[in-house]
């Protein structure tokens, strides 16, 4: 698991950082893994596309709040959950989105979750679009708003460096040199100066 420490610093540089690291799920004497394959970075203090931008404070927001490595589940069009976990001291609002993510261990559970059959028996446009997109990782993995303000450290959701630390084998592609893209941020044209920043780290 990530140390609390990996996420008390820059977001920018935390979310470029978590490309090529972890997620992991449990739930039900399930595990669930998958490599973070896209994110996105969210500072309060000056980012107009921040939900807490120029500090503000909701019920909503309130997570943002919390200690660094905290989870912040949030619901877009009243039906997806977008996947976040807070970055930079408690107290200043701040996040890294989840945007992508590529399956490692117990796809055929990620394939149910998502589209209600196992991963061989998905077609090929099901598998192109199977995890690249905030809402489409949560319903992969699992993650409701029942997860918002999950502290780090958690058993059930959490983020780690390798495969090896769950005692999973690691594919030949995980061991390449890591190619990470930047480029802004998607659907945050209502930003202003914000909708151009380039907080966006992708394989």
């Amino acid at each position: 698991m990530l140390a609390q420490s990996f996420f008390d610093g820059d977001t920018v540089d935390i979310a470029r950082s978590l490309v090529g690291k972890y997620l992991v799920r449990r739930y039900g004497g399930v595990t669930l893994a998958a490599r973070v394959t896209e994110t996105e970075a969210y500072v309060g203090r000056l980012d107009k596309a921040c939900h807490a931008y120029n500090y503000r404070k909701t019920e909503r927001t309130k997570t943002l709040y919390a200690p660094p490595g905290t989870a912040y589940v949030y619901l877009i069009y009243g039906m997806h959950c977008c996947l976040n976990f807070v970055t930079e001291p408690e107290g200043e609002p701040a996040a890294v989105l989840i945007r992508g993510l590529s399956p490692r261990h117990n796809q055929d559970i990620i394939a149910e979750n998502r589209f209600h059959c196992k991963w061989e028996d998905m077609t090929a446009y099901q598998k192109k679009n199977f995890l690249n997109g905030p809402g489409k990782v949560c319903a992969g993995m699992n993650i409701s708003r029942a997860l918002n303000g999950l502290p780090h450290g958690s058993r059930e959701l959490s983020l780690c460096g390798s495969l090896e630390e769950l005692g999973l084998p690691v594919p030949p592609g995980d061991r390449e040199p890591l190619d990470i893209k930047t480029g802004k941020r998607v659907g945050i044209d209502y930003a202003q100066e914000a909708a151009d920043f380039p907080w966006r780290f992708y394989l």
